[in-house]
């Protein structure tokens, strides 16, 4: 069976990549894989932090519309500096939330989503447009020929695809398969993620806390409830994780504080390895990298999805607009641009996250000193807050994609 493109990876990135081309160009035909059974995402609790120019795109894929009424805008941003046993964690810098876009609507600079709600609208869209979907299936290998790619699936069905797009995860398969070369390290840190339920409203306020293991992040979501990014030294995170439930609910209670009531733990608990990686090259002869299987990073600034829809917005445009122009949408010369329109960016985020978390974790007093006269420099100087909040946010640029400015391709 002949395909245009071939998507491996049906979570956030690759069905957001098949939606955003095949509703473009509706005449090349699409097919998304995902290892997973089908259904498995409705039983995911997490939720994650979608920038607006993201939303935008949602928008524009006509996905949005569903995930809005499940999305908690943040309002605001405070983050603080201190021991995990101070009693009161002085606030070094705020940020609001709201930001415009190149029309000039104010908008807040991020929502947090369910991952339930999103990956369901995305679905819809992957339908609407008229992307298979298939469950149960990965890529055991794939063989580059001239005009096509062979590629040989986990049932042993052979597809015959003009352009592959891996989008299987920081430890990717394919990439290896690819032959692609990447530079990959441990930070001995865990991510542990869960909600909690909280007596008070957040009134949607997102925190950061500085602790000396790594960043403690509370996210609002909908209702008194609230997402949690905590990040420990990996022993710890995974003896709190495996450990009694009222531990876990104490050393919560000492790193969250008090100011929004008694606390529950709803939806589990879960520990990731946290790391850096950075693939050589984005692309191959037919075949592309998007997302985690491109760039994983620590996530210290909530920009990794974010990094992957950047992803998704350049590659469909680099596609669209060579389908347009009747060029070959898997050959190099072609990709070559998505690689050079994305990797600046994307080397600059691993960099930044990386030496933001080798500065912020740790209990240095002299690191200290220098971070918190930084934070609070930059809490004085307003033009200089709203500069970094529009460079997170991304609603405009030259260099943005047109999806990302909520313009169709």
């Amino acid at each position: 069976m002949m395909l245009d493109i071939l998507v491996a990876g049906g979570g956030y990135v690759g069905l957001a990549t098949a939606a955003a081309i095949k509703q473009a160009a509706p005449h090349l035909s699409v097919e998304v894989i995902e290892a997973a059974p089908e259904n498995v995402w409705r039983k995911d609790p997490r939720a994650s932090a979608i920038i607006a120019a993201a939303t935008r795109m949602l928008d524009v894929l006509g996905a949005w519309s569903a995930i809005e009424p499940e999305a908690q805008p943040i309002n605001s941003m405070v983050v603080t500096d201190s021991q995990t046993g101070d009693p009161v964690r002085p606030v070094f810098l705020t940020f609001d939330g709201a930001v415009s876009d190149a029309g000039g609507e104010e908008l807040p600079f991020a929502h947090m989503v369910p991952n339930v709600a999103m990956i369901g609208a995305l679905l819809d869209a992957c339908a609407r447009f008229g992307v298979t979907v298939r469950n149960g299936l990965s890529v055991s290998g794939f063989k580059t020929g001239e005009a096509s790619s062979e590629v040989v699936l986990s049932n042993g069905e052979v597809r015959h695809t003009r352009l592959l797009v891996a989008c299987d995860g920081a430890r990717s398969k394919l990439r290896d398969m690819a032959g692609i070369k990447f530079v990959r390290w441990e930070y001995g840190q865990s991510g542990i993620v869960t909600t909690v339920e909280h007596e008070r409203p957040h009134n949607g306020v997102a925190e950061e806390h500085f602790l000396p293991a790594g960043p403690f992040a509370i996210l609002p979501l909908k209702g008194n409830r609230s997402s949690l990014v905590w990040t420990e030294r990996t022993p710890d995170a995974d003896r709190l994780v495996a450990g009694d439930d009222f531990l876990f609910e104490e050393e919560l209670a000492r790193r969250f504080g008090q100011k929004l009531g008694a606390l529950k733990v709803v939806g589990g608990k879960r520990a990731f390895p946290l790391g850096l990686t950075l693939a050589r090259a984005f692309v191959a002869p037919r075949f592309a990298l998007v997302g985690d299987a491109a760039h994983g990073i620590h996530p210290i600034s909530g920009q990794g999805l974010n990094l992957g829809f950047k992803d998704v917005a350049a590659l469909a445009e680099t596609i669209v607009e060579a389908d347009r122009l009747g060029l070959d949408i898997g050959a190099l010369t072609v990709l070559e641009r998505y690689q050079t329109w994305r990797r600046f960016d994307t080397f600059r985020m691993g960099v930044t996250t990386d030496v933001l978390n080798r500065l912020f974790s740790n209990d240095v007093g002299p690191l200290r000193l220098v971070r918190d006269f930084g934070l609070g420099l930059v809490d004085r100087l307003p033009s200089l807050k709203s500069w970094f909040i529009e460079q997170a946010a991304r609603t405009t640029g030259e260099q943005n994609p047109r999806l990302l400015g909520g313009n169709a391709l």
